[in-house]
């Protein structure tokens, strides 16, 4: 069976606490000396696990702290009575029960305050062990106790620590995991959208243009219908890749395919590309740009002529893809979000704004 180790780390900060406490006990030489130290450990113990049930929650201390006050009494009040009903009960009480209120005091203070007192707290300690006569007081008792009040509660404030970092870090963890969910919900969605509608609104024209020519022209007809067929594996190819999480484009061939889609679709097309030597992230992110340009012309628009143009600047690649009749509502805004994503994610930007001639212009820069 698999031990958790946030609970066996709870479990020995309480086997810590409970032990101490439960040790007074064997002190007592009389039932009303047993009865008067299990209440006086009950009236510790309770405010005592207030204390670390709410450090184990991970939540800080506001306002005044009531149960640390609370058990800080339980602690050192009855001190007086215990001594004069018999030396040894009031010297063990003295002795023990500060260690325990050590680590309340750390898990349950900020730094500023709670190193402060529970130096006070072990000064007070080792005073304990060299004020007493012998054979209860020496230099080694009093060192004795000093090293219990630092060890204990210290021991305390790591266990108590290390339970509340072990539970942000498997809550770290899930976010994690989600947002990794999310992301790779994100790029499926965008991919499908930039990628496999461009392929469809192509088969959509292409059968569209098959069908007009299929009596007027079987040639042309039959033609066309193997461009469709080929479109089609190129989109099913598209979505093989997207679930692999794996796309390879490039720019040349995008462009070739994005002159191809707009003459199917009556648009006459112009390109003017630069050489350009580019890495292969950015080269990828201006063919993504041409794709959904070239979409945005197909469905969003009444261009009859459309032109791709791609210059160099001092340190950036540009890219612009404009058409001459652009309509309201001339751009997909779900595909330019994605266009952006991918852009952003290498220090580019991507605009998209009409014409002064009532046009549409597209364009994407990336750094070279």
């Amino acid at each position: 069976m698999r031990t958790n180790p946030q609970r066996l780390t709870v479990g020995i900060v309480y086997t810590i606490s409970i032990g101490f406490t439960a040790s007074m006990l064997t002190v007592a030489r009389t039932p009303m000396e047993t009865a008067i130290l299990a209440a006086a450990s009950i009236a510790f113990l309770v405010p005592h696990h207030l204390q670390i049930r709410a450090a184990l929650r991970g939540g800080e201390q506001r306002g005044v702290p009531v149960a640390l006050i609370v058990q800080a009494v339980a602690t050192y009040a009855p001190i007086p009575y215990l001594a004069s009903l018999w030396i040894v009960l009031g010297y063990n009480w003295a002795t023990t029960m500060p260690t325990i209120l050590s680590g309340a005091v750390l898990v349950r203070l900020r730094p500023r305050f709670a190193v402060p007192i529970a130096a006070a707290i072990g000064a007070f300690s080792f005073w304990l062990g060299i004020s007493l006569p012998p054979p209860y007081g020496s230099l080694t008792v009093a060192a004795y106790n000093l090293i219990t009040v630092v060890v204990t509660g210290g021991v305390t404030y790591a266990a108590v620590r290390l339970v509340v970092v072990s539970r942000e870090l498997e809550q770290a963890r899930t976010e994690l995991a989600e947002a990794a969910v999310l992301r790779e919900r994100l790029r499926i969605s965008r991919d499908l959208h930039d990628g496999l509608g461009s392929s469809l609104t192509a088969v959509a024209l292409k059968g569209d243009l098959a069908r007009r020519l299929v009596e007027r022209d079987p040639e042309a007809a039959r033609a066309e219908l193997a461009e469709l067929v080929h479109v089609a594996r190129d989109a099913a190819q598209d979505v093989r890749q997207v679930a692999r999480g794996y796309r390879e484009m490039s720019l040349a061939e995008e462009v070739h395919r994005a002159v191809a889609l707009l003459e199917a679709s009556g648009v006459s097309c112009q390109t003017n590309l630069a050489d350009l030597r580019v890495s292969r992230p950015v080269d990828e992110a201006l063919a993504w740009a041409v794709r959904e340009g070239t979409t945005n012309v197909v469905r969003h628009s009444h261009a009859t002529t459309c032109s791709i143009s791609t210059s160099v600047g001092v340190g950036t690649v540009r890219l612009e893809l404009v058409n001459d009749r652009a309509r309201k509502g001339s751009a997909d805004g779900n595909g330019l979000t994605g266009l952006r994503e991918r852009v952003g994610g290498l220090g580019g930007s991507v605009s998209a704004e009409r014409t002064g001639s009532g046009g549409f212009r597209l364009v994407t820069e990336v750094p070279a």
